[in-house]
C-alpha cells in the first residue's frame, strides 16, 4: 500500500484506460472524496455500488449499475438494474462485471492490516476480482471509521493506493416511529423465543421489531446489516452475553459506530458467508424479518419494483426467507404497513403488480394482525391475508377479485 497525495491519486486514476468499472462502498461508508477524485479524473466509467446514497456523480459518462438500487441511483435516467440474490453478488462481480477499480473507506493501519469498519458486505469479493484482473483497490484512510473484525480486516499488502481522509461516518436520518410501525413491531416480537437468533431488514418496521423485543434474552444476531435496534437490545441485556453479533454491514448512530470500535462481540463477514441460506438454516430458531412493498393473496411479496419501476431490488430477503424456513423452529416474517398512505392504495393486491421477491413465508403482518401462512393451504392463506393483513376498505373487493382467482374466500 502506497499512500499518496490527491494530485497523484487522480493522475493515476486519470490514466486508467477505456471505460473502466469501479466498484465502491455504498450504504453510509462511501469514500465521498476519493470517489470525487475519479470523477474529475475520468471522463467515462461504470459505477456499481449497493445502496447508494445521495450524492452519487449525475452526469454524461458516468453508467451506474447495482443489483440493489438506493436513493442516489433510484430513478435516474439509464440505470442498468442487474436482479441478483444478495448472496450471489460476488458471483457476479467475479464473472460478468468484473471491476477494474475498487474505492473502499478503511481504518487506518494497525499493524499490517485495515478495516473495512461498517461496510464489508461484497467488498472482499470485489478486492479479490479487481486484483485477479490487474485492476487497482484504493482505500481512504480515515481515524474515524471503527476497526471491526472478521472479513473485515484485509491486508494493506491488497490495496495499491491510499489517501489520507478523516471523514466522519454519516448517519441516516432518524424519524420518529409511527403508531402503525409500532403495531406491527409488537406484533412481530410476540413471534419471538427467547434464544431466537434474529435477521432484520431495512425500515422502520424492522427497527420497530427490535424496540419491542427489550424483554428478551439470549437473542442472536445472523443479519445482514444492523442499526441501533442491536445497540438497544445489548443495553438491555436482550443479547446472549456469550454470542457474537454477526453482520455483513451497518449504519446508524454515531454512538453505534463508537460502540462497533474493536468490539470482539461483533463479526463482520462477506456477504457469501452471511447469505448463504445454507449458514443461515444451521441456527435454531432462526427469525427473519422483512417488509415489501406489496403481498398478494398467493402470499407472495414483492420488494423490489412499483409501479413498473425498479425501487429497491431482491437484496438478502430471498436468501433470508429460505434459510429460515429451514432452521429449527425458524420462521420467515414479512411485516408491511396495510396501507400507502402517500399512494392511498392498499398493499395487498390480489395479484402482484411487480415480480415476485419471495414466497412461502411463515407469517405476514400488518397492523392489521397476523395471517398464518406455513402450513395452511392456498384459500385458508388468502383468507387470512384479507381478513387479518388487508386495510378494513379493501377487503370487499380482494375477496371479489379473489374468487375470480379461485380462491374459497
Amino acid at each position: 500500500m502506497r499512500i499518496v497525495s490527491a494530485d497523484r491519486l487522480s493522475a493515476i486514476l486519470g490514466a486508467l484506460p477505456g471505460i473502466p468499472r469501479v466498484v465502491a462502498s455504498g450504504n453510509f461508508a462511501t469514500p465521498w472524496h476519493t470517489l470525487g477524485l475519479l470523477d474529475s479524473a475520468l471522463a467515462g466509467y461504470r459505477l456499481f455500488m449497493l445502496n447508494a446514497q445521495a450524492g452519487v456523480p449525475d452526469r454524461e459518462g458516468v453508467l451506474l449499475e447495482t443489483p440493489f438500487v438506493g436513493p442516489g441511483m433510484r430513478g435516474r435516467d439509464g440505470l442498468r438494474y442487474y436482479p441478483c440474490r444478495l448472496s450471489l453478488v460476488p458471483v457476479l462481480l467475479a464473472t460478468t462485471l468484473q471491476p477494474d477499480v475498487v474505492l473502499v473507506q478503511t481504518s487506518t493501519p494497525a499493524g499490517a492490516a485495515v478495516s473495512l469498519g461498517t461496510e464489508v458486505n461484497v467488498l472482499p469479493a470485489a478486492v479479490e476480482a479487481a486484483r485477479a484482473r490487474g485492476g487497482i483497490v484504493v482505500a481512504q484512510l480515515s481515524r474515524q471509521i471503527p476497526y471491526t473484525y472478521g472479513d473485515s480486516e484485509i491486508s494493506i499488502d491488497d490495496i495499491d493506493y491510499a489517501i489520507e481522509q478523516d471523514a466522519p461516518l454519516p448517519s441516516p436520518v432518524v424519524r420518529p416511529v409511527s403508531d402503525v410501525s409500532a403495531t406491527i413491531g409488537s406484533r412481530v416480537a410476540t413471534l419471538v423465543e427467547h434464544g431466537s437468533t434474529l435477521q432484520l431488514g431495512i425500515g422502520a418496521v424492522p427497527d420497530a421489531a427490535l424496540a419491542a423485543l427489550t424483554g428478551r434474552h439470549g437473542l442472536m444476531i445472523w443479519s445482514e446489516m444492523f442499526s441501533d435496534g442491536v445497540l438497544t437490545l445489548a443495553k438491555a441485556g436482550a443479547l446472549d452475553p456469550d454470542g457474537t453479533i454477526t453482520a455483513s454491514f451497518a449504519f446508524g448512530s454515531p454512538e453505534l459506530y463508537d460502540w462497533m470500535d474493536r468490539n470482539p462481540q461483533i463479526r463482520m463477514l462477506r456477504t457469501e458467508t452471511i447469505n448463504d441460506p445454507a449458514r443461515i438454516a444451521r441456527h435454531p430458531r432462526m427469525v427473519s424479518v422483512n417488509s415489501a412493498l406489496q403481498v398478494d393473496l398467493f402470499a407472495q411479496a414483492n420488494a423490489s419494483r412499483l409501479h413498473g419501476a425498479v425501487y429497491s431490488g431482491f437484496g438478502g430477503q430471498t436468501d433470508f426467507v429460505v434459510g429460515a424456513l429451514h432452521s429449527p423452529g425458524g420462521q420467515a416474517i414479512i411485516a408491511l404497513p396495510s396501507w400507502h398512505p402517500k399512494a392511498h392504495v392498499s398493499t395487498v393486491v390480489p395479484r402482484l403488480a411487480g415480480p415476485v421477491t419471495s414466497f412461502q413465508h411463515s407469517f405476514i403482518i400488518s397492523e392489521q394482525g397476523t395471517a398464518a401462512i406455513w402450513g395452511h393451504d392456498a384459500s385458508d392463506q388468502a383468507e387470512q391475508i384479507i381478513s387479518k393483513v388487508a386495510h378494513p376498505s379493501a377487503r370487499d373487493g380482494l375477496r371479489i377479485q379473489g374468487r375470480e382467482l379461485g380462491f374459497r374466500v
